[in-house]
């Protein structure tokens, strides 16, 4: 009875599946143009005379390029924007359209400043004036003018120091009422100092 022989290391290797090659990676996304190159170009795509309106400008643009970013929303209303204020764009009952080449130019805010004359070859601006009031000119050749004097007071004013004024001393030396058996210069108590009594005068006849 013939034996089997054992298949070699060569054998088994070969037997062994082969892995399919990896997939071709994607293609990378075309770059997308800037955003205010595909304003424009849907603008003019729609060629509206009453221009276009900020989603029929989105949905072309949507349908044109396809892969946006997320933000394609925001980005789109900032470009439009600052294509608004810088002139690129003109705005008419919210909708956009590419500005008239023979439009007059757009007047700013507030009074337009005066054009100033031509002034004359060789002219010198003068320096500018400083701030305050400008010293009067004297005559050097003029005698020196006299001190002022000092003007004594009206006789309509009052004259007198501000403030209280002091009270004046009496002068008049009227009878100093003093209690009963205190002596001169004592201090005075509180309350009113009680009434002196008359001396009684003796009966005639008695």
């Amino acid at each position: 009875m013939a034996t089997e022989e054992p298949k070699s290391n060569n054998e088994n290797i070969c037997s062994a599946p082969v892995p399919p090659p990896p997939a071709p990676a994607p293609a990378p996304a075309p770059a997308l143009p800037p955003y205010p190159e595909m304003i424009l170009s849907a603008i003019e795509a729609l060629n509206d005379k009453n221009g276009s309106n900020k989603s029929t400008i989105s949905k072309h643009i949507e349908s044109t390029y396809g892969n946006l970013p997320p933000a394609h929303s925001t980005l789109l209303t900032h470009h439009l924007n600052r294509m608004k204020a810088t002139g690129q764009l003109a705005m008419l009952k919210n909708n956009y359209l590419k500005p008239d080449p023979n439009a007059p130019p757009r007047r700013g805010r507030g009074r337009p400043p005066k054009p100033k004359p031509a002034l004359p070859p060789g002219y010198v601006p003068p320096p500018p004036r400083p701030r305050g009031r400008p010293p009067k000119v004297t005559d050097p050749l003029a005698p020196p003018a006299p001190p002022k004097k000092k003007t004594a007071p009206s006789s309509t004013g009052s004259g007198r120091k501000r403030g209280r004024p002091p009270k004046a001393a009496k002068t008049g030396a009227g009878p100093v009422s003093t209690s009963a058996g205190a002596p001169s210069g004592a201090p005075r108590g509180r309350g009113r100092p009680p009434k002196v009594k008359p001396a009684a005068t003796a009966t005639v006849g008695a």
